[in-house]
C-alpha cells in the first residue's frame, strides 16, 4: 500500500488507510481491520483522566537520573531493540542493527543507516521530571526511560528529535500532520499509564490534535 508523505500505513487514520488500499487497487472487504488503528474516543476519555497542573520546576534534573538504553544481551541494548522493532530490512552485527530504512513518524523522511535515527522518548525525560517522575526512585526513572511496553520509545529522524527536545505538544507538533492522530493518542497513553500530569495547554494542544483522528 502507498504510504502519504512516507508516513507508515500503522500511523495514518482509517479514512486515509482506505483511500491509500483503494488508490492501490486493493480489495478493501478483504483487507481487515486496520492495524493498531487509533480509537481517537478512548483517547479522548483517557486525557479527561490526567491530572491538570502547572509544570514543576527543573531544579536537580539530570539525564544521568534516568538510565537508559538498558542492556539485553549479548553487547545489545534498548536502542538496538526499537531499532529492529521500527525498521525495515535491517541487518545485524551479531545483534547489532548496522543497517535498514526506517519511516520517520514526525517528518516522514526516510532514513537509510542507523546513525541517521534517533530513539526518541516519546515523554521527554526533562518532561516527565516536570511531571511527576521527580518524586520517583531511580529504579522506577529507569523503567520509564527504558519502556517498551508502551509507545514511549520510537525511532525518528535526527532532526525531528532534536527539534522537539523535551518540548510537549503545546509548543511542538510533527510536522507530519497526518501522524497527529497517533502521536496525541501515544503521548496520552504513556502519560496516563505512568501517571503523569498535564498543563492545561498541553491538554489544549492534545484535544486539537485528536480532531484530525
Amino acid at each position: 500500500m502507498p504510504t502519504l508523505g512516507n508516513v507508515p500505513p500503522r500511523y495514518l487514520p482509517l479514512p486515509l488507510l482506505l483511500a491509500a488500499a483503494l488508490l492501490a487497487g486493493c480489495e478493501v472487504a478483504d483487507a481487515g481491520p486496520a492495524p493498531e488503528s487509533t480509537d481517537s474516543a478512548d483517547a479522548v476519555a483517557t486525557l479527561d483522566t490526567l491530572t491538570v497542573a502547572k509544570a514543576g520546576s527543573m531544579r536537580g534534573y539530570t539525564r544521568e537520573k534516568f538510565p537508559h538504553w538498558r542492556d539485553t544481551g549479548e553487547n545489545c541494548d534498548v536502542r538496538d531493540t526499537v531499532l529492529k522493532r521500527d525498521g525495515d530490512k535491517v541487518k545485524f552485527s551479531g545483534c547489532n542493527v548496522v543497517a535498514g530504512t526506517w519511516d520517520s513518524l514526525y517528518d516522514g523522511k526516510v532514513l537509510n543507516s542507523p546513525t541517521k535515527v534517533d530513539i526518541d522518548h516519546m515523554i521527554p525525560l526533562a518532561n516527565a521530571w516536570r511531571s511527576g517522575a521527580s518524586s520517583w526512585n531511580t529504579a522506577k526513572r529507569e523503567d520509564f526511560a527504558n519502556d517498551l511496553d508502551r509507545p514511549q520509545l520510537i525511532a525518528v529522524s535526527q532532526t525531528s528529535n532534536r527539534a522537539k527536545g523535551d518540548q510537549d505538544p503545546s509548543t511542538w507538533k510533527p510536522s507530519a500532520r497526518a501522524s497527529w492522530c497517533s502521536y496525541a493518542a501515544d503521548w496520552i497513553e504513556v502519560k496516563s499509564y505512568w501517571k503523569l500530569t498535564i498543563t492545561s495547554a498541553e491538554k489544549d494542544a492534545l484535544t486539537d490534535m485528536l480532531e484530525t483522528c
